[in-house]
């Protein structure tokens, strides 16, 4: 009995961190897409600027670059992760509290504090992915992903929504303030990690830069990675057509902004939540492949349905019915694919194998995004909804094709 109850302390610790830590980098963000626009709108900034300031985000595209550095150094006496996790978050918290000061020094230094508060939230986030890949066992990654998903997603509510609504009786700068401290309670959870009672089978042997890139490189020689690859770098392709365009769908029907700010931005919200849930529950019970094929064919159904909106004026209870189960089914298949993303992560460099992976299904929202409204002015939103649907279709084919490969390369 004393056993089974250390058993579960643990895992509850384990998974407690992780929510906690994802939830502290999803701050950073959370103020960059939503808070900033807001604050820099309210203080005369143009709309040029306005849209320059998402440059601000770089650091969490281009993590993958010092990704093998944050594997390769570290203290033993320390921890592989702790190494970094610690100072990064003391740094991250002081960047917060600097902006006190910034905010009332212009654009050019609260843009310059910004962007240091993401840098080391995106070098964290190396650095908690590799940890999440180290302790987690197969039977443990739906929930530590659901961990992942929901506490970023969490942060992101917080810091883009909480304290813009704060806004209104607290002065900017004292928001700062208030970020800072909330980022500042994973560190009590950090410092009793001790990294060898749950990643046991890892190394402690420091690896050099060039063997990371070598072991990378090594996996990629094999066709079911290469699969991998291809599937994570395309799966969003053709539902961001549609999630892209389907707020101005929503405008040109008639629909009011605060409406769809509500209902996208709020209950969509909580709905991606409750999505990544349910998928960590899913990736618990099924084996993870079956899991994300299964979260891959579900997500078709929101998408149809909105497609199905657009050959009419749509109802409001349509509206929301759609938002609340795109969102859902949209959660849901994020922490299927984050899951079988770490299983799939080679634990010699996991946080360089990882972020490579997040790197590309970051990538490969992109084209969507970028030709989304180019399709939409051309084609018109039905047909742009059609090939959106079908595009996400096509893609779970790759999924039997990773399978096949695998099961080659295991004889």
């Amino acid at each position: 009995m004393l056993i089974k109850n250390k058993l579960y302390f643990k895992k509850f610790y384990s998974l407690s961190l992780l929510l906690f830590l994802y939830f502290s980098q999803g701050l950073p963000f959370g103020f960059q897409v939503t808070a900033l626009p807001v604050y820099l709108r309210e203080s005369g900034i143009s709309l040029a600027i306005i849209g320059y300031s998402t440059a601000l985000a770089l650091p969490w595209l281009l993590k993958a670059l010092w990704a093998p550095i944050v594997d390769s150094y570290w203290s033993s006496r320390f921890g592989r992760r702790r190494s970094w996790i610690v100072p990064l978050q003391v740094m991250m918290i002081i960047s917060m509290l600097s902006a006190f000061y910034t905010c009332r020094m212009g654009i050019v230094p609260l843009f310059v504090n910004i962007f240091i508060m993401n840098l080391f939230a995106a070098t964290q986030d190396i650095a908690v992915d590799g940890l999440a890949v180290d302790i987690l066992r197969e039977g443990e990654l739906g929930l530590g992903n659901t961990a992942q998903v929901a506490g970023y997603k969490l942060g992101m509510i917080v810091s883009g929504g909480v304290l813009v609504w704060l806004s209104s009786v607290i002065s900017w700068n004292y928001l700062f303030v208030i970020m800072g401290a909330v980022a500042a309670l994973p560190l009590v959870l950090v410092f009793f990690l001790q990294e060898g009672d749950f990643a046991q089978e890892v190394t402690a042997d420091r690896i050099s830069i060039k063997k990371v890139a070598g072991i990378f490189f090594e996996s990629v020689r094999y066709p079911a990675f290469r699969w991998l690859l291809f599937f994570v770098g395309t799966y969003k392709f053709g539902e961001i057509l549609i999630d892209v365009m389907f707020k101005p769908f929503l405008i040109d029907s008639g629909i009011k902004s605060a409406e769809i700010g509500l209902w996208v931005g709020t209950w969509g919200m909580a709905a991606s939540i409750a999505g990544s849930l349910a998928g960590g529950y899913l990736a618990s019970k099924l084996h993870l492949f079956r899991a994300l094929f299964t979260a891959s064919v579900a997500r078709l159904i929101p998408l149809i349905f909105i497609t199905f909106l657009t050959l009419g004026i749509p109802s409001k209870n349509y509206i929301i019915a759609s938002t609340l189960l795109e969102h859902f089914f949209g959660g849901m298949l994020t922490t299927a694919l984050f899951a079988f993303m770490m299983w799939n992560s080679d634990k010699r460099i996991g946080a360089t194998h990882y972020t490579i992976l997040a790197s590309i299904e970051v990538l490969g929202k992109m084209p969507g995004s970028f030709f989304s409204g180019i399709i939409a002015e051309k084609t018109g939103y039905t047909f742009t909804f059609i090939a959106g649907t079908l595009l996400s279709a096509a893609v779970i084919f790759i999924l039997p094709l990773y399978k096949r490969s695998l099961l080659e390369e295991k004889l």
